[in-house]
């Protein structure tokens, strides 16, 4: 199996002493199925594409260059979601000031139930 490894950006140096991204075991298996289904329909080089997108996408946490909504309150959880692309990435504010990535889902998985599982509701 390939796992993804990104690479560090300067971005992710510069900003590290506002916040680090903390990628979460739920959103660490998402990512792991995203990369794996990415590269079995489009091939390697596009699922190294979308992953390293994602994890830019993940850098934009920090600086507010993403638009985030807070999460609905019928998921019974304080965070915040934002698209990227075909799926939402769901984080929240970890209580050292980091932020925590907690999973990714696409659009047309049953948020709830998914959303549920992946915080052990």
């Amino acid at each position: 199996m390939h796992r993804f490894q990104p690479r560090m950006s300067s971005r992710e140096t510069r900003f590290e002493s506002l916040a680090n991204v903390r990628v979460q075991e739920g959103a660490s298996f998402r990512i792991d199925e995203i990369y794996q289904y990415t590269r079995d329909r489009w091939g390697p080089d596009q699922a190294d594409t979308y992953i390293t997108g994602l994890f830019e996408a993940f850098d934009k946490i920090v600086t507010h260059e993403v638009m985030s909504r807070p999460v609905p309150a019928e998921f019974g959880i304080e965070g915040f979601f934002f698209r990227y692309e075909k799926h939402f990435v769901y984080w929240k504010k970890l209580v050292n000031g980091d932020i925590g990535v907690v999973t990714i889902l696409h659009d047309r998985m049953h948020q709830i139930e998914r959303f549920r599982e992946d915080f052990g509701l």
